[in-house]
């Protein structure tokens, strides 16, 4: 584990002073030395990856100098339009250094969500023509590595990129974010769903949390897996996976069990309910105001007004997000018999069981199983 600060002064004294993307685990210890240490006006934690492309590049065009981007591999494929057709040499050539939390590193035992982006994310970084270095778990070889992007970046206009593995960033604190506001957890809030809904509902997990806590009711309620679909990564298309499920089969619910950060990241899906019918479709926002799975850092979750927004996109919507289990169980009641796809914020206190297991799953096993249920 390198010396946070040292890195990020290495960065100051070469003239990086603006920090903006997705939060990652395998840069916790630098995501948090950021919220620690800079100010807000300097750190912009971005929806997705491609909009905390365009931001930096919005800085650079202000400012001239090189901005820090960071973020996980599995966001590269959000990244690489912006980066393509934006910030590269034969466009608009915005220096950039990406720092890239390498999950899925050969080698090493990851999840299988991680193994394919973790085989081709070098390859992927060749085929563009960004140079790239691996991080090094050593504060002296770190600081010529990073050295060595910033001055390159500046040099030919372009991206340049650190991938680190597992270890080199790590360490911090989980950040504590507003964590006893509302007084629901996640945990609990799915089960009063299940308990409100008939038991034939088809429910779609976003990555993260949800999918470990559904995935562990069940267990405890003896219930089975056969009307779960686990979202274990494509983080911010659960909505657009339960859409598809609504409109192939109407006769039966289908629930989308959704994160804040997961629905701020993909929000242009939320439209897709004005065109396509789908009274059938409940999308459920679990709202923490906060990137748990990743290390606690807060997001714009508490901020925005997902009511307001989903009810402009043509969902049917409470008249606000609600808090209490009572609220929640009446909402979901009402609005199941709705003339048309409906939405629901839960506002909801950070945090997750310290007895929870890691989610070892058959990913083959689980989608055959929901595809005979669906078939029935």
């Amino acid at each position: 584990m390198i010396n946070q600060a040292r890195f990020v002064n290495t960065l100051h004294k070469e003239g990086v002073e603006f920090f903006v993307g997705v939060p990652d685990s395998y840069l916790n210890g630098f995501c948090n030395y950021l919220l620690e240490h800079v100010p807000e006006e300097n750190h912009m934690i971005a929806a997705n990856e491609g909009n905390a492309v365009g931001i930096a590049a919005g800085y650079y065009f202000s400012t001239n100098r090189v901005p820090l981007v960071y973020m996980q591999n599995s966001g590269m494929g959000n990244a690489f339009n912006p980066i393509v057709s934006l910030a590269d040499k034969n466009v608009y050539s915005v220096p950039l250094v990406l720092l890239i939390g390498w999950r899925g590193e050969p080698g090493t035992n990851d999840w299988p969500q991680h193994r394919t982006q973790g085989a081709v994310t070098d390859k992927l970084l060749e085929m563009l023509d960004i140079p790239f270095a691996a991080a090094e778990d050593n504060d002296d070889l770190m600081e010529a590595r990073i050295q060595w992007a910033v001055r390159l970046a500046r040099t030919r206009r372009g991206p340049v990129a650190v991938i680190a593995g597992k270890g080199v960033f790590a360490g911090g604190k989980k950040t504590s974010v507003l964590s006893g506001r509302y007084p629901m957890s996640r945990e609990e809030a799915i089960e009063i769903i299940l308990d409100t809904l008939p038991e034939h509902t088809i429910y779609v997990a976003t990555t993260g949390r949800a999918t470990r806590e559904l995935y562990f009711l069940r267990e405890r309620r003896k219930e089975g897996h056969g009307h779960d679909f686990l979202n274990v990564g494509a983080m911010g298309h659960a909505s657009s996976v339960a859409l598809g499920l609504a409109a192939a089969d109407r006769g039966r619910q289908i629930v989308c069990l959704d994160g804040d950060c997961s629905a701020l990241m993909h929000m242009g899906a939320f439209s897709m309910v004005s065109k396509v019918d789908v009274p059938n479709l409940m999308h459920v926002v679990l709202n923490n105001g906060a990137h748990e799975s990743v290390g606690g850092q807060p997001s714009a979750g508490y901020s925005v007004d997902f009511t307001c927004i989903a009810k402009g996109a043509g969902y049917v919507t409470a008249d606000s997000y609600v808090m209490s289990g009572d609220e929640l169980a009446e909402t979901v009641n009402r609005l199941a018999g709705a003339e048309k796809a409906s939405f629901i914020e839960v506002r909801i206190h950070k945090g997750l069981r310290g007895d929870l297991p890691p989610l070892k799953i058959s990913h083959h096993g689980l989608i055959q199983e929901l595809m005979e249920e669906l078939r029935r």
